[in-house]
């Protein structure tokens, strides 16, 4: 049984999934159907680790010799500054 849902889209994005459905020759509530029951049936158990490579340049540091500093910094940020007597 199915079971009438409204949602709102852009108009963009409305006339994209209008033609993506016209393209593989359903219509878009069966396109918008199908998106759904895939999404539900595969759905994402966590994060892919390999977002986390290549974020940037580490310029000069040598992180592997300055690593047990910086990660102390990152959970003390006092951690490295300048003791005034």
């Amino acid at each position: 049984m199915l079971v009438r849902t409204q949602i709102s889209l852009e108009n963009e994005l409305q006339r994209l999934a209008r033609q993506r459905a016209s393209d593989i020759g359903v219509s878009l509530d069966e396109y918008v159907r199908r998106l759904v029951a895939r999404d539900l049936a595969h759905p994402q158990t966590g994060a892919d680790v390999a977002c986390i490579f290549d974020l940037g340049i580490s310029g000069t540091s040598d992180i592997a010799r300055e690593k047990g500093s910086m990660i102390a910094e990152a959970f003390d940020p006092r951690h490295g500054e300048l003791q005034h007597d």
